[in-house]
């Protein structure tokens, strides 16, 4: 028995390292590991591990409560995670544009909050303490600001002849990988204690803020970067506010931006009032409304399946694109989003539920690559963060807004998906007439 176990040991070390060298052959390909974006995938694996120990740590569920209850409970919950972007678009983004010359300790700084922070929720998350929610809060902010600094330097160790829809999804597939093996880990401390997975996460939080620290010095540098400042001035990069006050002044920041990327701020809107939608109005609707000859909890499970395999596939299929136009890959993706939720509304069944799920994860992250590479291609360097933290902002906004017409109407299941899909019309229209009114 000692002696199987031992080799079982042995052999699951051996496939372990053999994956681990198979993974690193893959991030240094192509010219990845020469011009240091291999390193940055290596990073943003090695934070998504820390991200998923978190968010195991603090996971909870709304499925003790009564409907009615749990609809209040999730309309909190929705305000309250508008918060932190807040403050990501009108302070945070500037303040990481003026550290773009320092881009990897505004990395390792928003890695070291989250550790330090990661510890105070190990003393506190089960004493019922007053920090917990502050705490929580503040590892919000500093992942978006990782999210967004992160994005920002893409550009700055992009390979020769390799695409930004590419880079960028080969990070997300790191995303993935991170997801599973931090996760994994952290469900297993879990078991003994929500503090031993926050400290768990604690020391992968502090291992990654070595690891941006150490980030090649060309993330500071603007050597092999895309620059547009010859070609495009700054207010066509959208953030010098012209005069005025309110609405007028945010419709002539909006207006000012690229085409392109005012188009997939559209589509990007579009994919995550979607995404919003589909989770909680599926949540509430399997609860009162199951599906004839099958369990609600297991019609979830099955779309909610669905819609990781999307999400997963989807950083395949970015992968694979290589060098194809991201304005197109934006606008044929919510053309497909239109099409399936319409097609779930005139045609309910088990089977337009999981084609919807599968589509709305493939559609959400293929965007947000697509969409990122937009961005990091068409915004000068000088404002790109707070570019993204603009970006960010949007599809966050828009997520709250689908959740929350999902909370909002009436369990009727053709009702429901008929609403979605005519506003992801309007959306859809919306696209068009920006790309129409700009060649005009």
């Amino acid at each position: 028995m000692g002696r199987g176990a031992v080799a079982g040991a042995r052999l699951a070390g051996r496939g372990s390292r053999a994956g681990a060298r198979r993974a690193r052959a893959y991030t240094h390909s192509a010219g990845a590991g020469e011009s240091g974006l291999a390193r940055l995938v290596e990073l943003h694996f090695v934070t998504g591990c820390a991200d998923a120990a978190l968010t195991v740590s603090l996971a909870g569920t709304i499925f003790a409560m009564p409907t009615d209850e749990a609809r209040g409970q999730v309309a909190q919950f929705l305000l309250l995670t508008m918060a932190p972007f807040a403050v990501l678009a009108p302070f945070v983004g500037p303040l990481l544009d003026r550290f773009r010359n320092g881009r990897r300790w505004a990395i390792g700084t928003t890695l070291a909050v989250r550790a330090f922070l990661s510890w105070v929720l190990a003393g506190v998350v089960t004493g019922g303490s007053p920090w917990l929610f502050p705490a929580a809060l503040g590892c919000l902010v500093a992942s978006k600001a990782y999210g967004v600094s992160r994005s920002s330097a893409v550009p700055r160790v992009l390979p020769t002849g390799f695409s930004l829809v590419k880079a960028n999804s080969r990070q997300a597939l790191a995303g993935v990988a991170s997801i599973a093996v931090g996760g994994g880990l952290a469900g297993a401390l879990a078991k003994v204690g929500a503090e031993w997975s926050l400290r768990f996460a604690f020391l992968i939080y502090v291992v990654g803020t070595v690891l941006a620290i150490r980030l090649p010095a060309r993330i500071d540098s603007n050597v092999g970067e895309r620059r547009l400042e010859d070609t495009v001035p700054v207010e066509v990069g959208g953030l010098r506010p012209p005069r005025g006050r309110g609405a007028r002044r945010w419709r002539a920041r909006i207006a000012a931006l690229p085409t392109p990327v005012r188009a997939s701020f559209a589509c990007a809107v579009g994919a995550r009032l979607l995404t919003g939608f589909l989770t909680l109005f599926m949540t509430f609707l399997m609860r009162e409304h199951p599906l004839p000859g099958y369990g609600g909890t297991v019609v979830l499970a099955l779309v909610a399946g669905a819609a990781g395999l999307g999400n997963a596939a989807a950083t395949l299929v970015g992968n694979a694109l290589g060098r194809r136009r991201p304005d197109l890959i934006v606008s044929a993706t919510l053309i497909i989003d239109v099409l399936a939720a319409g097609a779930t509304a005139v045609f309910y069944s088990l089977t337009t539920l999981l084609t919807l799920g599968l589509v709305a994860g493939l559609s959400a992250q293929l965007i947000n690559l697509a969409g990122d590479a937009i961005i990091q291609r068409d915004i000068v360097e000088s404002v790109r963060t707070r570019m993204f933290a603009w970006s960010e902002t949007v599809r966050q906004i828009a997520w709250v807004v689908g959740g929350g017409i999902g909370i909002a109407l009436p369990l009727v299941p053709r009702l429901g998906f008929g609403v979605i899909s005519g506003v992801l019309l309007l959306v859809l229209v919306a696209a068009v007439r920006i790309r129409v009114t700009a060649r005009r």
